[in-house]
């Protein structure tokens, strides 16, 4: 027998939680040994349990602020094994860029509309298990609406590129450095800069500070994956 994706869920929102609840519990291939009602229990939890995916709130007691975040953020620093999913109530460009700040791999943002949509919770939660990414459309809709220039599907912008850039962007999505992308792709960190400018230029990135700049590369790059 498959061994089932062990799920730790935390949400204030007793409506939003119980509904997510449902979806988890009811669907087979997912064991739910945890449900939370804010970040503390959510640590809490996490400790105890050992999950292989957690699927939070970002803004939950007691700071209510972007705990959410800082919780993934924790994760891939002490049990980078662990994948995330962070349910939104907004499309917000910022909590998505400071999600993958550090590497795509296994994590996901959607928003809570998405519950509504039981196979999409899933199916998040299941490629996140595997170390894969998954980003709601709708965010990246707005992250890229965010620049000043025409916008243009994300699929022509990705087909400008040469495949060694390519290459560097599929690494940048794993969170490595340039110094890493060097070393993998057995080049000098002078050249993955050069690639790296290349195609910020053609993604029409170039004039955006480097991290934001690196995060929307990445996110144009799932949406098309």
């Amino acid at each position: 027998m498959t061994e089932r994706i062990r799920v730790v869920m935390a949400e204030d929102n007793l409506l939003v939680r119980e509904g997510v609840r449902g979806i988890l519990a009811a669907e087979p291939g997912l064991e739910l040994v945890a449900v939370c009602a804010d970040a503390t229990e959510l640590r809490s939890a996490v400790a105890a349990h050992d999950p292989d995916v957690v699927v939070t709130d970002i803004h939950m007691p007691p700071l209510l602020d972007d705990d959410g975040i800082a919780v993934a953020r924790e994760l891939r620093r002490d049990r980078p094994g662990t994948g995330v999913v962070v349910l939104s109530s907004r499309d917000d460009p910022q909590h998505a860029l400071d999600l993958l700040q550090e590497g795509a791999a296994g994590r996901a943002y959607l928003l809570k509309e998405r519950v509504a949509e039981p196979g999409q919770l899933v199916a998040a939660v299941q490629e996140v298990a595997r170390g894969g990414s998954v980003i709601d459309p709708r965010v990246v809709e707005s992250l890229l609406g965010a620049g000043s220039r025409p916008r243009t599907p994300a699929g022509p912008r990705l087909g400008l590129l040469s495949p060694r850039e390519r290459e560097v962007l599929e690494l940048m999505a794993t969170g490595a450095n340039n110094a890493a992308i060097a070393a993998r792709l057995h080049v000098t960190v002078r050249g993955v800069e050069r690639h790296i400018n290349a195609l910020f230029g053609k993604l029409g990135l170039g004039a955006e500070p480097d991290y934001h700049s690196r995060v929307r590369a990445v996110l144009l790059y799932l949406a098309q994956s």
